[in-house]
C-alpha cells in the first residue's frame, strides 16, 4: 500500500508539483471565504407554540390552552421533551425533538397538530404562533440610538422602520429588533359616568369603532367600458375627524366619540424600558442568519449604519455590546497559537536535524496540509469557529509528524553514505507502512467519532472531520512531496560512527541499557506497567467533572424579577439602583438595563477588556453577588455561557402541586448548606394579587348576561382590546392601533369597576355589580410544566466548583434521596447534556479503539502485534490526568476531546517500534536484537515527533487570549499523555512485543499440528 508512490513521485516530479500548486490555490480561496463564528453551526429540532390571551390568568391558560396543546403534540414521532411556561396572558410550549428529526418536518407536524385542536381552544385567543427555535438566532450586536431633534415616539419608529428595514436587506442579517422606546397609539379613554348616561358599554364602543373606522374592499365594477375596483373608505384621515365619529346609541340616538371620553394621538402605556448607563435610550439588537459569518455580518452592519448616519446627521448610532469582538479575539488568539505552534515545531525539527534544508522540507508540510483542509471545510459547510480552530491549533504538530518521520529516515540513510536521490527512494519505501499506519489510526479514531449522535455529536463533528482531513492531507504530503523535495534539495553528508546511520550519544546508550534490562526482566516490567495503569485509573477519580469550561468573555448577563404585583416603575427603580452600583466597580465599562415584562429585567454588563481588568468574568460575578442579594424581594440569576439559564438546575416534576412544593422547599433548604453552590432559589410560582369577579349566576341568567360578556367588558374596559381585536388608524405608511379603555383614574377606582356596564342578551346594559360580586384574592404568577407534568426548578450559581461536583453533592442530600411519592427528578439541561457527554465519550472510545485495531490488523496482516501497539493507550492516561490536575482543569468536553485526540496519536510510537522490529526479524535478526535495533533507530524520530507535537500545542496551553479556557485543558491532556506514553512505550512496548511474539509462535505450533498432513493421510487419500 503506497509503498512505491514515493519513488514514483521522485522519478516524475511534475504531476506532484502541479497537484500541490492546485491544492494550495484552492485552499487559499476556501480560507478567504470561510465564515468566522463563535461556535459551530448546530441544528436542534425545537419548535415553539405561543398562545396569547390578554388578561388570562396562568391557571386558566394551563387548563384551557396548555394541556390541550401538550396533548396534541405528545404523540408526534420523535418528540423528546415538552416544556411549557405559562404567565399572565401567554402560554409558551416548547417541543424538543430528537436530533435525527428534520426541523422543517417537525415544525409542520406541530403546526398541523395545533390546527387540529384549534376548535377546542377558547375563541378569544390570538391565533397560535408556531415557529422553530433557531439556536443561532441570538443577538450578536446591540446599538443605542440618540437624536435631539426627534421625540421619543418618532425616534422609536425611526429605529423600527428605517433602521430595521435597511438592516434586514444586509446579507446575513436575520433580525433587527428594537428595545426601549415607546409605541404610537390612538387612545380612546372612556368616561364611565358618560357611558352610563348614554347607556352604552366599552365593548360596544370598541365594536362600533371597528365597524365604522375601516377601509373595506368592494369588489369590481364595469363603468364607461372600463373595469374599476371598488373600495369603501371609512377610515378617518385625521385624529380630529376620528374623534368626531358618530357612535350609535340604543334607541336610535347618536353621539360623537369625543363626547364619551378623550381621544388622543400619543404613546402606548409603557410596559418596558431600556436604560444605558442609567439614561433612557432607544436601541436595537441584530441577529445573524444561520450559516452566516459573525464578523462579516458585523462589518456589513457597521457599514450600513455608517451610511444611515450620513443620511441622517441628527441621529447618533453607537455600538453598545458586540459578542463578535469575543469571536474576533478567539479567532486572532487561535491564529496566533497556530503560527506560534508552527514556529516552535520547526524549531524542534531544526534542533534535531541541524540542517536548514531538511527543516524547510518538514516545515512546508504544515501549510501544505492545512490548506487542503480548508477546501474540505468549505465543501462541508464548516466555519472557522472555536471547535474547528481548536482542531487546527492542536493538529499543527501532528501535520509535520509524518514528514518528520520521512525526513529523519532519509537523513539517516544519507548519513549511511547514500546519495540523497537513492536515500529518498529507499528510506521512504522503508518507512512507508509506519507512516500510513500512524495516519490511518488517527483517521480511524476521529471519523467514527464525528458521526456520533446527541448534543455532543454536534461539537465532535467539525473537530473530528477537520482533524481527519488534515492528517490525510499530511499523509499525502509525506508520501509524495517530502521524498521528492528531499531527493532534489538535500546534500550528501559524511557517514556517522554507526553503520545504521544513527549517531552515538550518552542518552542513547543509557536508553539501550534500560531497554535491555526490561527485556531481561519482563515480568517485573509488565508488573510496573500494570501498576502505572492502575494508578492512572485512580487519578481519574480525583478530577472534578464538568460540561463546558467557563469562558472569560467581556459580557456578563444578569436577570432579575420582582415579586408579583410590582409595577414597571418599581422594576425601573431597582434597575437604576443596580446600574449605579455596578458602574462603581473598576472592571465595568457599561451597563444596559432592559425590560420586556413589567416585573422582569435584564442587565447586560459590559466588562473592560481582559488586559484592563484584574479579575475574570466568573470572579466578577462572584464579587457582585452580595450586592444583588442585598436588594430585597428580588430573584436574580447569572446566565450561563450557553445563555440558556443558571449554572446548576435540578428539575423536579410531579402531578401533585402540594407534594412538588414541599419537595422543592426541602431541596432549597438542603442546597443552601452546600459550599459548591450559591444564590439558591426555586421557580415555585409566587402568589399574585388578583381582583376576582364572581358572577351571581341566577341574576346573570335572569338579565341575560353571559360570563363571556362579563369577561369581554372587563378586558376591554381595563386594558383595551387585543391587537387582533382592536380598530386601526391608517397613517398611510402604517396602521396605528386604537385602544379603547376606561380612563386611567377609573381603572384605579373600584367603584368605577363595580358600576361598569355589561351588555345583556337583549342589547341593554346593566351594572357589573348587579350580576357579580367583586373581591380580592391571589393566584399563581407563573406555571412551568415538563413532559405534561408540573415542574419546579431549583437553581443555583456555581461557587468555585464544577457542575459535576455540585450535582454530586446535591445527589447526596436527604431531600433528593427521599423525594415524596409522585415527585421525581428529571435530567434536563446541563445535567442531561453531561450524562449524554460521558455516554458518548464511552461509545467514542470503544468505537475508536475498535477501528484502530481493525486498521492495524489490515496493515500489519497480524492479529497479535496490533495489541502490542494498542498498549500505548493505557500508558497515556496517567500523563493526561496528571496534566489536567496540575492545570486545575475539570474532566469536561474540552478534556474529553483531548483524550480522544490522544488516543489517535499515541500509537505512533508503538507503530514505529513494532514495524522496525518485525522488519529486522524478517531479515534474520533475533527477537532481542531486532527490538534493541528498533529502539536505537526509532528513538530519535519518536522523540522528535513527540517534541514537535508538544511544541505545536504549547501556545494553546500558555495562551491567555479569548478561548484559552477551552483550548488549554485539551492541549494539556494531549501533552501530558504524549509525555508519559512516549517515555513508557519506549520501555514497555518491546516487552509486550516479546510476549505477543511468543504467543504467536505458540499458536503457530498448535495450528500447524491441526493443519499438518501425515503420510498415512496421504496414502488414505490416494487409495480413496
Amino acid at each position: 500500500m503506497m509503498s512505491n508512490i514515493s519513488a514514483w513521485a521522485i522519478r516524475r516530479p511534475i504531476p506532484t508539483i502541479l497537484l500541490f500548486i492546485v491544492l494550495t490555490l484552492m485552499g487559499w480561496a476556501s480560507f478567504a471565504k470561510l465564515p468566522i463564528n463563535a461556535d459551530p453551526n448546530v441544528s436542534f429540532p425545537i419548535v415553539n407554540v405561543t398562545v396569547t390571551r390578554s388578561g388570562a390568568a396562568p391557571a386558566e391558560l394551563e387548563t384551557q390552552v396548555t394541556r390541550k396543546i401538550e396533548g396534541a403534540v405528545a404523540g408526534l414521532a420523535g418528540v423528546r421533551h415538552i416544556t411549557s411556561t405559562i404567565e399572565d396572558g401567554v402560554s409558551t410550549t416548547t417541543v424538543e425533538f430528537r436530533l435525527e428529526v428534520d426541523t422543517n418536518r417537525a415544525t409542520n407536524d406541530v403546526r398541523n397538530a395545533v390546527a387540529n385542536i384549534r376548535g377546542d381552544l377558547p375563541g378569544d385567543i390570538d391565533e397560535p404562533t408556531v415557529a422553530r427555535l433557531d439556536i443561532e438566532g441570538s443577538a450578536i450586536l446591540y446599538y443605542v440610538v440618540q437624536s435631539p431633534s426627534m421625540a421619543l415616539r418618532d425616534l422609536s419608529w425611526f429605529v423600527e422602520d428605517t433602521i430595521g428595514r435597511e438592516l434586514l436587506a444586509v446579507p446575513g442579517v436575520q433580525k433587527a429588533q428594537r428595545f426601549g422606546g415607546i409605541e404610537r397609539e390612538i387612545k380612546v379613554e372612556l368616561d364611565p359616568a358618560r357611558l352610563t348616561a348614554f347607556g352604552i358599554t366599552a365593548d360596544q364602543v370598541n365594536s362600533e369603532i371597528r365597524s365604522l373606522n375601516a377601509n373595506m374592499p368592494g369588489g369590481r365594477a364595469e363603468l364607461s367600458g372600463r373595469e374599476q375596483s371598488v373600495r369603501t373608505l371609512g377610515s378617518a384621515l385625521t385624529v380630529e375627524a376620528f374623534a368626531d365619529t358618530q357612535i350609535p346609541l340604543p334607541g336610535g340616538r347618536w353621539v360623537k366619540l369625543a363626547t364619551l371620553g378623550t381621544v388622543t394621538d400619543g404613546a402606548a402605556e409603557e410596559r418596558s424600558f431600556a436604560r444605558y448607563d442609567g439614561q433612557n435610550v432607544v436601541g436595537f439588537s441584530v441577529s445573524r442568519a444561520k450559516g452566516s459569518s459573525d464578523t462579516t455580518v458585523a462589518d456589513a452592519v457597521a457599514k450600513k449604519l455608517e451610511e444611515i448616519g450620513q443620511r441622517y446627521p441628527s441621529v447618533k448610532i453607537s455600538e453598545l455590546v458586540s459578542t463578535v469582538e469575543y469571536t474576533r479575539e478567539s479567532y486572532d488568539a487561535a491564529m496566533e497559537a497556530l503560527v506560534e505552534g508552527a514556529f516552535l515545531t520547526v524549531l524542534v525539527v531544526f534542533l534535531f536535524l541541524r540542517d536548514w534544508r531538511a527543516t524547510l522540507i518538514a516545515a512546508l508540510a504544515m501549510p501544505l496540509s492545512m490548506l487542503p483542509t480548508f477546501v474540505a471545510m468549505d465543501m462541508l459547510g464548516f466555519t472557522l469557529n472555536s471547535i474547528s480552530l481548536l482542531a487546527l491549533t492542536l493538529v499543527i504538530g501532528i501535520l509535520v509528524d509524518d514528514a518528520i518521520v520521512e525526513i529523519e529516515n532519509i537523513d539517516r540513510h544519507i548519513h549511511m553514505g547514500k546519495r540523497p536521490y537513492l536515500a529518498s527512494i529507499e528510506a521512504a519505501d522503508a518507512i512507508g507502512l509506519a507512516v500510513v499506519a500512524t495516519t490511518f489510526t488517527i483517521v480511524a479514531v476521529f471519523t467514527p467519532v464525528s458521526f456520533i449522535g446527541g448534543i455532543i455529536g454536534q461539537y465532535f463533528k467539525q473537530f473530528g472531520i477537520t482533524v481527519a482531513v488534515a492528517v490525510l492531507a499530511s499523509l499525502l504530503v509525506a508520501r509524495l512531496l517530502t521524498p521528492l523535495m528531499a531527493a532534489y534539495l538535500l546534500k550528501p553528508k559524511a557517514s556517522p560512527t554507526h553503520q545504521d546511520g544513527t549517531k552515538p550519544s550518552r542518552l542513547k546508550s543509557g536508553y539501550l541499557r534500560l531497554l535491555g534490562w526490561t527485556l531481561d526482566h519482563k515480568l517485573t516490567s509488565i508488573a510496573t506497567a500494570i501498576a502505572i495503569f492502575i494508578g492512572s485509573m485512580f487519578l481519574t477519580q480525583l478530577l472534578p467533572s464538568g460540561f463546558l469550561p467557563v469562558s472569560d468573555s467581556n459580557l456578563s448577563t444578569i436577570k432579575f424579577e420582582l415579586a408579583p404585583g410590582a409595577r414597571l416603575a418599581d422594576t425601573d427603580r431597582v434597575a437604576l439602583d443596580l446600574v449605579a452600583k455596578l458602574r462603581e466597580r473598576p472592571e465595568v465599562a457599561h451597563v444596559l438595563a432592559t425590560s420586556s415584562e413589567v416585573r422582569k429585567a435584564e442587565l447586560l454588563v459590559v466588562l473592560k477588556p481582559r488586559a484592563e481588568r484584574d479579575i475574570t468574568r466568573q470572579q466578577f460575578e462572584v464579587a457582585v453577588r452580595p450586592l444583588l442579594q442585598a436588594v430585597p424581594d428580588i430573584r436574580f440569576t447569572f446566565q450561563s455561557d450557553g445563555g440558556g439559564g443558571r449554572n446548576v438546575s435540578v428539575v423536579l416534576a410531579g402531578d401533585d402541586p402540594a407534594k412538588l412544593t414541599q419537595a422543592a422547599h426541602d431541596l432549597v433548604a438542603g442546597m443552601k448548606g452546600l459550599p459548591q453552590v450559591a444564590n439558591v432559589a426555586s421557580t415555585l410560582p409566587l402568589p399574585q394579587p388578583e381582583l376576582l369577579i364572581r358572577p351571581r349566576f341566577d341574576e346573570a341568567a335572569q338579565l341575560g348576561v353571559s360570563i363571556e360578556a362579563i369577561g369581554t367588558a372587563l378586558r376591554i374596559a381595563t386594558i383595551g382590546a387585543t391587537d387582533t381585536g382592536s380598530a386601526k388608524f391608517n397613517l398611510g405608511d402604517r396602521q396605528v392601533p386604537i385602544r379603547v379603555a376606561l380612563a386611567r383614574e377609573a381603572r384605579a377606582d373600584l367603584d368605577a369597576i363595580r358600576s361598569l356596564r355589561v351588555t345583556t342578551a337583549a342589547g341593554d346594559a346593566v351594572p357589573l355589580s348587579s350580576v357579580a360580586d367583586i373581591g380580592f384574592g391571589t393566584g399563581e404568577a407563573a406555571i412551568e410544566r415538563f413532559d405534561r407534568k408540573r415542574r419546579v426548578n431549583v437553581e443555583a450559581d456555581l461557587n468555585n466548583a464544577t457542575i459535576g461536583e455540585a450535582l454530586a453533592a446535591i445527589a447526596e442530600l436527604p431531600a433528593m434521596k427521599k423525594l415524596p411519592q409522585g415527585v421525581e427528578e428529571v435530567k434536563y439541561g446541563e445535567a442531561e447534556f453531561m450524562q449524554e457527554m460521558f455516554m458518548s465519550f464511552a461509545l467514542a472510545m470503544a468505537t475508536g479503539i475498535m477501528m484502530v485495531f481493525v486498521v492495524l490488523i489490515l496493515l500489519f496482516k497480524d492479529f497479535l502485534q496490533p495489541i502490542t501497539i494498542l498498549m500505548a493507550l493505557p500508558l497515556a492516561i496517567g500523563g493526561a490526568m496528571v496534566g489536567l490536575l496540575l492545570y486545575g482543569a475539570a474532566f469536561d468536553l474540552s478534556a474529553i476531546i483531548g483524550l480522544l485526540m490522544l488516543m489517535g496519536i499515541v500509537t505512533k510510537n508503538s507503530i514505529l517500534l513494532v514495524d522496525f522490529a518485525i522488519d529486522g526479524m524478517e531479515r534474520g535478526m533475533s527477537r532481542r536484537d531486532a527490538l534493541l535495533a528498533a529502539g536505537a533507530t526509532r528513538a530519535r524520530p519518536i522523540i522528535m515527533t513527540t517534541l514537535a507535537m508538544i511544541a505545536g500545542m504549547l501556545p494553546a496551553v500558555l495562551g491567555l487570549g479569548a478561548g484559552a479556557s477551552f483550548r488549554g485543558p485539551m492541549a494539556v491532556a494531549v501533552i501530558g499523555g504524549l509525555v508519559t506514553s512516549t517515555l513508557l512505550s519506549l520501555v514497555f512496548v518491546p516487552v509486550v512485543f516479546v510476549y505477543m511474539d511468543m504467543l504467536r509462535q505458540w499458536l503457530g505450533r498448535k495450528l500447524s499440528r491441526l493443519t499438518s498432513v501425515t503420510e498415512e493421510d496421504r496414502k488414505a487419500g490416494a487409495v480413496g
